[in-house]
């Protein structure tokens, strides 16, 4: 797990802005996310264990909340050239395959990744209507068994920022495979 000093957002922080290409061919920017209440940006990727363990669950979420004004992006900032699972045209597959109810982007020079301080994939950041970090964490407490999980972090973050509240826990130490930075 990553620890909570190695955080380079912490709750209250203004998102970094990105533009990234999307397997569907359109360019995202954080600004075309301006009149969304909230907005969810997990740092992704195709071939890690944890990524796959909690894909399934990241699907539902999307598909629950995007109808309650939650914006989600997958960012996949992993060097491709050494992790060919990685690459665009496999992100893209994957996302048709899952069928993936949001944007799936490439950090290709993983710029977005250093800004937003990326440890793991998964890495969600969720962040108010001004763009403030509210939550960063696990998306729940146990990545390879859905029915065993008995804390979902990430749906009580949901929870507590669309009733207006405040999110508690911020922050929470994170679980995955590291980001594969290029040498």
């Amino acid at each position: 797990m990553a620890e909570l000093n190695k955080f380079r957002l912490h709750a209250g922080d203004l998102a970094p802005p990105f533009a990234l290409p999307g397997v569907d061919g359109k360019t995202y920017r954080l600004v075309d996310y301006a009149n969304d209440p909230l907005l969810l940006v997990v740092f992704w990727c195709n071939h890690c264990p944890y990524v796959q363990a909690w894909e399934g669950r990241m699907i539902d979420l999307g598909r629950r909340y995007g109808p309650k004004g939650v914006r989600v992006v997958l960012i996949n900032s992993n060097d491709a050239r050494a992790y060919p699972e990685d690459s665009f045209e496999s992100m893209a597959r994957r996302a048709k395959e899952k069928q993936y109810p949001f944007p799936y982007l490439q950090d290709e020079s993983q710029e977005v990744a250093t800004a937003y301080g990326a440890l793991v994939t998964p890495h969600p950041m969720l962040f108010d209507g001004q763009r403030r970090l509210l939550f960063q964490g696990r998306i729940d407490n146990d990545h390879q068994h859905a029915e065993r999980a008995t804390e979902r972090y990430l749906e009580r973050a949901l929870d507590q920022a669309l009733a207006g509240g405040p999110v508690h826990p911020a922050e929470l130490p994170v679980a995955g495979c590291t980001v594969k930075w290029r040498p």
